[in-house]
């Protein structure tokens, strides 16, 4: 073609036309031979394509059919799972029937091991519990039935109920004969009353099938154990107050009243000496861990053994009977009674009322003439750990009883407090007889009573409590400065005023917290009085030196030491008498001290002090003598040397 195109870009058209047309038509004769070559192939081709229409033509026809075979198939299908649809449903409706059926006979149908195990079978038989049971189930089904109109529990109504009177005939006559046993005398009722918890089904059955009987039941146990319980601690009661001290406290037995026992304040403890009314001793331990939960008295026993016992232990005794026994019988009324909250309290209170008030006029009465304020006291304390323990069981059911006894016992603790407080106010020293410098039996007392009430009291604080002893505390205090008073010296006072401070500061601090506000007061107290008597101790054989010592000094501070060119003479004679005398003063100094204080420790702390500040003074008076005004006074040359005044007494007394 690129040669024709390029002819036809050089040469003539009409030329290049004429030979486009011979080409063509060689082309054409061509493929003309071609065809005639190929003509039997075509025709066979031919052939063959209609052959081919005809079998496409069958096959259209079979697989017309085909298509409406399939679907007349499909509709087949579908009218097939419509119909497996519908037996699927009236399946599921006819089981759920069946199942609701086979309940309901079930439930209404009486085996024959039923009425056997409930006509025959023993009460204490675990059948007997087991087919009960299924009594019970049947006859909630049936009641349940008949509410809904059906017509079958008819059939089954009489057998029920003929099975329903027997069970209830045995269950009632079973229970009432453990009930009735609690009364045969000498009997441990727990031994029955534990019986009973193993059949609690029997009294459940009662409420759910004949609740006459349940509540005749109910109101014979509450009878029974009520008559039981107040008999016991009635008779326990009038036996314990048998083994109590014979002697006690009385309304004259006060903290003010003149002591007319022959025996000391430290001899050992007995109810006969007015001084162990106010005395702890070990009577405190009722109230520790171990003696608090400790088994009861056993009263019979005490008797035989002549033992005898404080109205705190006897309390203890009693109550923590009374603790056990309730949270024990409320645990059951819960357990058996099928009951909770207020009914379970209105229960046991008609069980256990009667005996809590028997105790709460019984102490109330015995109150009345009780003044033993320590007793009282412990008494309070028990109840308080007892309401704990109340509560760690989880029996409330004893909170308003605990909270009368406290209504009995805090307004007799403080009265017997206000009449002690008030004998101390109106002691009159006077009357008193001799006056003696060692402790007075009234601060003894007050000691002795003040850490016995802090020491308990500090296991479970009251604020009144401290209030009544501050109030006794002042009291005593007064009672301290009358009698004080009384003395003739100044020296005699203060002896007498440090031995009773010390005294009282000693026991309180041995049976109570060193920090109390007690302990506190008199420390105070105590250490004013040292240093003043101290002061009294040095002023006679020292009392010159103090005198120009403080002098001396005065001027310094106010720069008038010019002022002690004029005391050579004074000095000199200080310097040689302290010299000559200084040894024999401390002797009798000491001698003093050790005659005058009861506690050894006491006058050994004073005898220190005291020549520690003549140490002090001494050194104190070196520092005016090395004045210019005093430098060159030959009497200097006399003075003990300060280091040589310590070591010589050390040697004098070897405590310092």
């Amino acid at each position: 073609m690129n040669s024709s195109w390029m002819k036809w870009m050089g040469v003539d058209l009409r030329h290049y036309s004429k030979q486009v047309e011979l080409e063509l038509q060689q082309i054409e004769q061509k493929s003309i031979r071609d065809y005639i070559q190929e003509s039997e192939n075509i025709a066979s081709l031919h052939n063959q394509i209609t052959a081919c229409d005809a079998v496409l033509e069958r096959m259209e026809q079979m697989l017309g059919a085909f298509q409406s075979d399939l679907s007349s198939i499909s509709s087949e299908i579908r009218t097939l799972q419509e119909q497996s649809g519908a037996m699927n449903i009236r399946l599921r409706n006819r089981q759920a029937v069946r199942g609701k059926l086979g309940e309901l006979v079930d439930g209404l149908v009486v085996p024959s091991a039923l009425v056997t195990a409930i006509l025959e079978a023993p009460v204490t038989e675990p059948r007997f519990l087991e087919q009960l049971q299924e009594l019970d189930a049947k006859a909630a089904a049936v009641r349940e039935q008949e509410a809904r109109g059906t017509a079958a529990c008819a059939d089954v109504r009489g057998v029920l109920d003929r099975l329903r009177i027997k069970a209830v005939t045995k269950i009632r006559e079973f229970i009432l004969q453990k009930i009735y046993s609690f009364r045969k005398p000498m009997t441990n009722y727990q031994i029955p009353q534990t019986a009973l918890l193993k059949y609690r089904f029997f009294y459940q059955f009662l409420l759910g099938n004949e609740r006459a009987t349940a509540k005749e039941i109910r109101d014979e146990y509450v009878e029974t154990l009520s008559k039981m319980y107040l008999s016991y601690y009635r008779s326990y009661l009038g036996r314990l107050m048998k083994v109590q001290y014979e002697e006690v406290a009385e309304k004259d037995d006060l903290m003010g009243v003149e002591d007319t026992a022959k025996k000391g304040f430290f001899s050992k403890p007995s109810l006969r000496s007015r001084n162990t009314i106010f005395t702890l001793g070990t009577r405190g331990s009722v109230i520790s861990p171990t003696e608090l939960e400790a088994p009861i008295l056993v009263p019979h026993t005490a008797q035989r053994g002549e033992q005898r016992y404080p109205f705190e232990a006897l309390f203890r005794s009693q109550h923590y009977a009374l603790l056990d026994n309730s949270c024990r019988e409320y645990l059951f009324i819960c357990e058996f009674f099928v009951v909770s909250g207020s009914a379970a309290h209105d229960l046991f209170h008609a069980v256990m009322g009667r005996t809590l008030s028997m105790t709460l006029k019984h102490l109330e009465s015995y109150l009345t003439d009780c003044y033993d304020a320590i007793a009282v006291f412990l008494c309070i304390h028990i109840v308080l750990r007892f309401r704990n323990i109340a509560a760690k069981r989880d029996v409330p059911a004893l909170d308003r009883y605990w909270e009368q006894v406290l209504t009995l016992l805090w307004p007799r603790f403080e009265l017997i407090l206000e009449m002690n407080v008030q004998s101390v106010r109106s002691t009159d020293p006077q009357r008193l007889g001799g006056l003696d410098t060692r402790p007075h039996y009234i601060t003894r007392r007050y000691a002795e009573f003040s850490s016995a009430l802090v020491s308990i009291n500090q296991t479970i604080p009251n604020e009144r409590t401290m209030q009544l002893l501050g109030q006794l505390q002042v009291e005593v205090e007064n009672f301290v400065l009358r009698v004080a008073a009384e003395f003739s010296s100044r020296k005699e006072q203060l002896v007498f005023l440090i031995n009773n401070y010390d005294m009282m500061l000693g026991v309180l601090m041995e049976r109570a917290a060193d920090d109390s506000k007690e302990v506190e007061s008199f420390q105070q107290l105590l250490n004013a009085r040292t240093q003043e008597f101290i002061e009294e101790l040095l002023s006679p054989p020292f009392g010159g030196l103090v005198a120009f010592v403080k002098e001396a000094e005065a001027l310094i501070e106010r720069g008038q030491a010019e002022r002690l060119r004029g005391e050579e003479a004074r000095v000199t004679q200080l310097i040689r008498g302290f010299g000559s005398s200084w040894k024999s003063s401390v002797e009798s100094l000491s001698q003093d001290v050790m005659r005058s204080f009861t506690n050894f420790k006491n006058g050994t702390s004073i005898i220190q002090g005291a020549l520690t500040q003549l140490i002090q003074l001494y050194h104190r008076f070196h520092r005016v003598l090395s004045q210019p005004q005093l430098r060159a006074l030959p009497a200097r040359a006399e003075l003990i040397n300060i280091h040589h005044l310590m070591v010589e007494l050390k040697k004098h007394k070897p405590n310092f």
